[in-house]
Order: structure tokens, then C-alpha cells, then sequence
């Protein structure tokens, strides 16, 4: 669906280098990677919605992070409080900075309280469990971490399909997986072993093999493996797009893009992500935004 001459977006340098400046601000650290170039185009108003969604989940998984860096507090205390914030801001008294910003957001779009207790209890799951039996198991973890938050994300964007709720819930495993296969070094540095058992079993290759980051012929084998896997939940995200949710979605197709090149990545290093960094270029990533939203 072309924009009208009216409505299209004019990409001159300056109109991006001030837009640039712009977010920069406004965005943390973590959102200018991939995050960064994806709501590059966002109208304002959903912009400062997404931040405002993303600087919550983001401080919900720092629960976690710090729990592995040895935190002082404990962690589960922590995620309780939230879970107390989040009651005090669906009723309309929210007492923290971060939940005062939320509640703007949530005055203009219907994100349901449950998308977010769904993410504690995915965060929470990261506290105690550091291994997953099976993909069922896995897939658990990666709907509450990741699809929870494409479903926020698609009442910012605004939708009229049912389908677009598939789309996101697909999509968020595509990109979770691929998070997992990128990290499976760092993973494993935290004795975080994302990958299932099962599969583990399945492929012969142990996990202590994994500990010390060895690659061979059972690895290469399971990596592929799960490298398909994801492509599948990349292709029945692509499968569940509404033709007429497209160009309210264009953020979320970007993401798809720019998380798919990640996984084709790891493919073309055979791999080995022990030994090779899986990462995009800044002006590949701008390149893939550019495309998605010049062709809304």
C-alpha cells in the first residue's frame, strides 16, 4: 500500500540527521541497536508509547540480569514490587517515575494489564530455571519473554485483524530463538543453557562440550536444527500478516528483517557462533529500515 504524496516520507539528510539527534535522546543505550532502527519512523506519539512499554520491560529484565551479577537485593522482592506497581497503575496510581510515564501510554492504547503480568512471570522463570527439558518447555518461556511483548507492541502500532495477534506471538519466537542461537557463548558464561535437552540428547553433543564452546559435526547438526526451527516461526509470522495490517506494522516488519539477517548470520559462519561475533552494521541495519518503511 503506496502513501499518498501527502503522507510519504521525504528522506532528506537533514530531515534524517535531526530525527537522528532526536531519538538518540530519547532512546537508551539498549534500544539504539536493533530497537533503535526499527521505530526509527514511528510517528512521535508511538514512539514515546514504545519507549515508554520498553523502558518497563527492559527494567523487568534488569531483575534478572543483576540477580546473575550477584545484586544485593533479592530479585524475587524486587519482581513483587512490580508486580505491586503494576496493580497501583491499572488503578490509576501509579508511585513510581517509570509507571507515571506508562500511564500516558496507557490512556491512549488498550495494552491489557495481563501482557505485562505474563512478562514478570516470564522474568521470573529466568530466576530459576537455567534449563529446559523440552521445546514445549522453551516455548513457555519464549512466548512470556518475547510474544507478550509483540502484543504490547501491536496495540501501539494499531491493527484490525485478529490474525496480527498470530503474527506477533509468532514473530516475538522467531526473534527469541534467534536471541538464544546469537548468545549461546554468553548463555552459557551465566550457566544458561537455553538450548533443550532434548535436543542436546538428540545430537550427541554434551553440555559440557557447550560449556567449553566446541564445535564439531554433532554441533554444527543441532545448530542447524534450531536455526530451522526458527526460520519456521519466521515463515508463519510472514503467514499470519493481514494484508491490511501492513502498513500500520512496518516497526515490527523491520524488526523481523533486521533479527532474520542475525540468523542468516549464524548460517554463514557455519555456526560457530563461539568464535565469530553475530552482529549487523549500523548502516545495514538503517539500509533495512529504510527499505521497510520507503515502502509503506
Amino acid at each position: 500500500m503506496k502513501a499518498s504524496s501527502t503522507n510519504q516520507i521525504h528522506f532528506t539528510p537533514w530531515h534524517l540527521r535531526d530525527r537522528t539527534r532526536t531519538l538518540k535522546r530519547d532512546l537508551s543505550k539498549t534500544i539504539q541497536s536493533n530497537f533503535f532502527y526499527s521505530f526509527l519512523f514511528l510517528p512521535k506519539y508511538k514512539r514515546e508509547a514504545i519507549i515508554d512499554v520498553y523502558n518497563f520491560c527492559r527494567a523487568i529484565d534488569d531483575v534478572v540480569d543483576d540477580a546473575d551479577a550477584l545484586w544485593e537485593h533479592d530479585p524475587q522482592v524486587e519482581l513483587n514490587k512490580w508486580r505491586k506497581e503494576l496493580d497501583n497503575l491499572y488503578a490509576g496510581q501509579p508511585t513510581w517515575h517509570q509507571t507515571h510515564k506508562l500511564q500516558r501510554t496507557l490512556k491512549r492504547f488498550p495494552i491489557e494489564k495481563n501482557l505485562f503480568e505474563k512478562l514478570v512471570y516470564g522474568c521470573e522463570i529466568d530466576l530459576y530455571k537455567k534449563r529446559y527439558e523440552t521445546f514445549d518447555d522453551l516455548r513457555e518461556y519464549c512466548y512470556h519473554v518475547a510474544s507478550v511483548v509483540g502484543l504490547m507492541c501491536i496495540e501501539i502500532f494499531t491493527y484490525q485483524s485478529p490474525r496480527t495477534r498470530e503474527y506477533a506471538e509468532n514473530l516475538g519466537l522467531a526473534l527469541q530463538l534467534t536471541n538464544i542461537l546469537r548468545d549461546l557463548k554468553e548463555d552459557a558464561e551465566r550457566d544458561r543453557v537455553y538450548l533443550p535437552q532434548e535436543d542436546l540428547r538428540r545430537f550427541d553433543y554434551s553440555e559440557r562440550e557447550l560449556m567449553n564452546g566446541v564445535v564439531n559435526d554433532n554441533f554444527r547438526a543441532l545448530m542447524k536444527f534450531e536455526c530451522d526451527r526458527a526460520h519456521a516461526f519466521y515463515r508463519k509470522a510472514a503467514e499470519c500478516l493481514p494484508a491490511e495490517d501492513r502498513p500500520t506494522l512496518v516497526a515490527a516488519q523491520t524488526m523481523g528483517r533486521i533479527y532474520f539477517r542475525l540468523l542468516q548470520k549464524i548460517e554463514s559462519v557455519n555456526y560457530d557462533v563461539f568464535n565469530h561475533r553475530i552482529r549487523l552494521h549500523r548502516p545495514t541495519r538503517f539500509l533495512i529500515a529504510l527499505q521497510e518503511w520507503g515502502r509503506r
